[in-house]
């Protein structure tokens, strides 16, 4: 399993997708297909297309990844999870009825192939499709969508997909399919150019969402729903516009949303706009997305956030800096197959730390990572187990403080 060993469970060939995809009859030709790509923003955006697909009559099947708490998480059909009973009645029927194992299949291929093939069993209209990692390689790659996304390229995964953004572009562009409209989420100089030649090569239609839309951030309404206008071309297309999923971030995967719902509706898809305000304004709620800048108690204000690259932990810092708290705590921890050194010189030095480490075979150790952030002027204590963590940073804030838990979408899963 990827994410919790790392390296050693990537797979550089789509060679076993295929011969799964053969075996199971091809599930994903029957049923259509949005391909969600991109560095961070991609798991936002994939469930904020799902809501509105689903407030728009279609029954929408959601593929993403990682899961917080449960496997079944990565699977769902209108925001509710595949059951127990059909995850362990495929694993004891299919693999073994197929002799799967002779493949030696990877944790992602077989979770791709149980996805594609429930889908598929259970009618969906539609599928929102989220990449596990890069996408050129991807087992998710095998589709072939209505509209390609990619969201934004960033640092990650530098070891797999390449140490450059131009290198890791060229594998997120993989997922741009010949004659397939892609939207682009943010235009950044170094890429734009490479997505502008593979389309081209491709023959498809290319689409910077952020040169079309821009959103701003109004309030936080009574409800707790952060509140934004959206421009299209310099005029307010949508006043008002609610979102249950919180961070200020929010702003820039908004715009690719709303962009792809553009390319859907010219391509004969039904969605109305009250779809469009009913599905961002109980997305999380719909889909049940956790761990994207998740409120999870008050005085003082509980904060966790699965961000954790570069880019991710900038949005996270650049929110922090607008919240008002007296003592900020920060609970975090860290994989250790990742340098940690540019996302620790971002963070916040004025904060208390409290360095954990998650119960996987991946997480840095805590007096590690301890070392590490004290070179950047982070400075706390060590704890053995994240929950140790929480619990002393609980007992620590007083109630106009904040703690915020985050680093990596294990630590995450461990408190809620």
């Amino acid at each position: 399993m990827f994410h919790r060993i790392g390296q050693a469970a990537y797979k550089n060939s789509l060679d076993n997708t295929l011969k799964l995809d053969e075996i199971f009859g091809h599930p994903h030709r029957r049923f259509k297909t949005i391909h969600v790509a991109g560095t961070n923003g991609k798991g936002s955006v994939s469930h904020m297309l799902a809501a509105i697909f689903q407030k728009a009559g279609y029954k929408t099947g959601l593929y993403t990844s990682p899961h917080l708490k449960d496997f079944r998480e990565r699977i769902k059909i209108n925001g509710e999870m595949i059951s127990e009973e059909k995850v362990i009645q495929w694993i004891e029927d299919y693999p073994v009825a197929n002799n799967l194992w002779n493949l030696e299949p990877s944790f992602f291929e077989l979770t791709v192939a149980m996805a594609f093939d429930y889908f598929e069993k259970e009618n969906v209209d539609i599928a929102i499709v989220e990449v596990g990692l890069g996408g050129r390689l991807d087992s998710t790659n095998i589709i072939n969508p209505e509209v390609s996304v990619i969201t934004n390229i960033s640092y990650d995964h530098v070891n797999l997909l390449g140490d450059t953004l131009e290198k890791i572009a060229r594998e997120k562009a993989g997922i741009i399919k010949k004659n397939i409209p892609v939207v682009i989420g943010t235009t950044q100089n170094e890429t734009k150019m490479i997505f502008q030649d593979i389309a081209r090569i491709k023959e498809s239609s290319i689409y910077f969402a952020d040169q079309e839309y821009s959103a701003f951030y109004s309030m936080q309404g009574l409800d707790g729903r952060q509140i934004m206008n959206i421009e299209k071309s310099g005029k307010v297309e949508f006043g008002e516009l609610k979102l249950d999923l919180l961070g200020t971030y929010q702003l820039k995967n908004v715009p690719v949303v709303l962009k792809t719902v553009d390319i859907m509706i010219d391509k004969g898809w039904k969605i109305s706009r009250v779809s469009i305000y009913e599905g961002l304004r109980d997305a999380a709620k719909i889909t049940g997305l956790m761990g994207r800048w998740q409120i999870i108690g008050h005085n003082p204000l509980i904060i966790c956030d699965t961000g954790h690259n570069e880019d991710g932990i900038r949005r996270v810092v650049s929110q922090i800096k607008n919240s008002a708290y007296e003592t900020l705590h920060f609970v975090f921890g860290v994989v250790a197959d990742k340098n940690p050194d540019t996302v620790l010189s971002l963070l916040p030095t004025d904060a208390i730390y409290y360095f954990t480490r998650a119960d996987i075979p991946r997480a840095m150790n805590e007096q590690e990572l301890a070392r590490k952030a004290k070179e950047f002027g982070l400075n706390g204590n060590c704890y053995p187990s994240v929950m140790e963590a929480f619990n002393t940073a609980k007992l620590n804030a007083g109630k106009n403080d904040l703690i915020f838990v985050g680093g990596s979408t294990f630590v995450v899963a461990e408190i809620l």
